[in-house]
């Protein structure tokens, strides 16, 4: 039976570090701010701003709301981005995606200012992802993923990891980080053929395909470690699951993330994490 990697552990150490940069900032005069921009009242969005604005107040991170019209335009969206660009008080911007359809979301990330670029969608921010060179911050989820294998002291140096998506939320820049820990990294996609074979002969599996419960027991070999980065809503059960079917899994893996209460749970410290980060970047 698998452990469950859980995402409170992770949360709970975090939070300790940057209640303790926080204060630091404190003591010379900065309070850290993240500017949260939303358009229209999707569900989801409102769900994941107000998890950012509570985890920001436990650890002395101020957040300011930015509510759009659905209708907005791309240009006045683009206005409001430079606005918080040019607002000193602001330390991080994040902005709510997916953007509606009739916006181009490309350039209202290449809008962001990338030294506010807090959940790296900006150019610049991957390619310090790509390029190995640490400058800006790599996607929340991503680095989410890499906080856990940390925490739980997961070593990925000369292991095979097996990635399934390719998303420059996800996919794309774990891959990256997994190479720089020196593993042995593979991408798979809609594309691949016969992808269980490829995940049974792995030692990490990073389940991002945003299919629900799309990895089931074929997927799986005794002693894997399986990270779960999806978050789908399952109506016949009416709750929540990952694209992992947890039950096929635990039985076979040595550890695995649960959903909820995995790598969702950490995504949100590690926002409010960068906010830290880019107060003191700009403040020193």
């Amino acid at each position: 039976m698998a452990d469950i990697l859980r995402g409170a552990d992770v949360v709970s150490a975090l939070g300790e570090n940057m209640k303790k940069d926080a204060r630091l900032l404190s003591s010379k005069g900065v309070t850290p701010l993240l500017a949260i921009l939303r358009i229209g009242e999707r569900p989801d969005d409102i769900s994941y701003e107000n998890n950012a604005v509570k985890r920001g107040k436990s650890v002395g991170v101020m957040t300011r709301s930015v509510t759009l019209p659905p209708g907005v335009s791309g240009d006045e969206l683009i206005s409001a981005i430079r606005s918080l660009n040019g607002d000193p008080a602001v330390h991080g911007v994040l902005i709510l995606r997916p953007l509606p359809k009739h916006i181009d979301e490309r350039a209202a990330c290449e809008a962001l200012d990338p030294g506010k670029d807090v959940d790296g969608i900006t150019s610049s921010s991957l390619a310090g992802v790509f390029t190995g060179s640490g400058a800006g911050f790599p996607p929340c989820t991503a680095q989410a993923v890499i906080e856990v294998l940390d925490y739980y002291g997961i070593d990925c140096a000369g292991k095979k990891a097996v990635i399934i998506g390719r998303s420059l939320v996800v996919g794309k820049p774990v891959a990256m980080m997994l190479l720089s820990r020196n593993a042995t990294v593979t991408v798979c996609h809609t594309r691949t053929a016969d992808i269980p074979s490829i995940t049974r002969s792995s030692d990490i599996i990073i389940a991002a395909s945003g299919q629900a419960e799309g990895l089931t027991e074929e997927y799986f070999a005794p002693g894997q470690v399986v990270i779960d980065v999806g978050i789908n809503w399952n109506e016949e059960k009416g709750k929540l699951c990952g694209d992992v079917k947890f039950d096929d899994a635990q039985p076979i893996a040595a550890a695995i993330t649960p959903v909820p209460g995995g790598i969702g749970t950490v995504t949100t410290s590690v926002l409010i994490s960068n906010v830290i980060k880019a107060a003191y970047l700009t403040s020193y």
